[in-house]
């Protein structure tokens, strides 16, 4: 049996999981929707999720992280979290795509979006739970949902395409552990997807 800490930070969404890998059983997760709480609360939700599950950092066999796309101060909470555990623990960790973590818990034609902000979303289309197409980074306006038949992830901006919302809001532990491709593969290195540049911008120098 293996034990897997599931952790995602790229929505507004700070979420923490302990899963069964081979048959997706959720033991425990703690998520709190807080856009400027990432980094505050990310840890507590761990150490919460493991007290519910009634294990110890030691139980844990690998990590699964959500890369994004999402924004940079909250990729980065989540990202550095995961490598950190993975490094104590000396345990594995994989990085798969936040929008995979929803889309793969959905059945048929599917777009997937979330908030980017600047009025846009980040979006991709599943069949089946598997992607079709993305991920990107546009004006809702500018998306094509193509033969989608619902839209998952984000309510709010779902109603933009006038199509039903399905399946999950946010990534979950369940839909992060299922997005892992191949287990049997060795884990490649965790690479945010930003798809755009951070908003932050360095200060121009002083003449």
């Amino acid at each position: 049996m293996s034990i897997v800490l599931a952790l995602d930070t790229a929505t507004p969404a700070v979420t923490a999981g302990i899963v069964r890998r081979e048959d997706l059983t959720v033991l425990a997760e703690r998520v709190t929707v807080d856009a400027r709480a990432h980094a505050e609360r990310l840890t507590p939700n761990v150490v919460g999720a493991l007290a519910d599950a009634g294990l110890t950092m030691g139980d844990l066999d690998a990590v699964v992280v959500g890369c994004g796309p999402g924004p940079f101060t909250g990729l980065r909470a989540g990202m550095a979290t995961g490598a950190a555990y993975g490094h104590a623990l000396g345990i594995p960790v994989r990085g798969v795509c936040s929008l995979d973590a929803i889309g793969v818990r959905t059945t048929g034609e599917v777009l997937v979006v979330t908030d980017a902000r600047r009025r846009e979303v980040y979006w991709a289309r599943y069949r089946d739970g598997f992607r079709m197409a993305g991920p990107g980074v546009n004006a809702p306006a500018d998306v094509d949902p193509g033969v989608a038949q619902a839209v998952a992830g984000s309510e709010e901006h779902a109603a933009l395409f006038d199509l039903p919302h399905c399946g999950p809001i946010y990534p979950t532990p369940a839909g992060l552990v299922a997005a892992v491709p191949d287990w049997s593969q060795r884990p490649m290195p965790l690479v945010a997807l930003y798809l755009r540049r951070p908003d932050a911008k360095p200060m121009a120098a002083r003449e």
